[in-house]
């Protein structure tokens, strides 16, 4: 048994399929969620990366799909799992270069560093970085 799993934006799917294990941070914590999990709903944490895992006993076990997210909620029901985001992208597409002059960018607007942690724009920069697989 699998899980069905969907990230989708306001504007469009960004990605659905089957998965064994979806990992994603909440402003509660970090969850796994496999088949048979208990129904939740959950609110994202601002500029976090969720991972989708391979279904058990495939050959390439590892992440299928890695995705930023800037903000927004999971729901998991019947081995479903819904990962609404008000924007995000999946790692194949993110342009390092512009997320990293994004990060300078944010970082210079929010003034102090303090400010500049707790800053959206900060957040998701640094998603689409980790998401990208650069180690920020």
């Amino acid at each position: 048994m699998t899980l069905h799993v969907e990230v989708l934006l306001p504007d469009r799917s960004l990605w659905s399929g089957e998965a064994g294990l979806v990992i994603a941070k909440t402003i509660d914590g970090d969850i796994g969620v496999q088949t048979g999990h208990s129904p939740v709903f959950g609110i994202l944490s601002p500029g976090s990366v969720v991972r989708v895992r391979e279904v058990p006993g495939d050959d390439n076990p590892g992440d299928v799909v890695r995705a930023a997210v800037r903000d927004g909620f999971l729901s998991v029901t019947n081995n479903r799992v819904s990962i609404l985001a008000s924007s995000g992208e999946l790692s194949g597409e993110v342009d390092t270069a512009a997320a990293q002059a994004d990060l300078t960018a944010a970082t210079d607007a929010a003034g102090s560093s303090a400010a500049a942690e707790e800053s959206p724009e900060v957040r998701y920069a640094r998603a689409r970085l980790r998401a990208a697989g650069d180690q920020v």
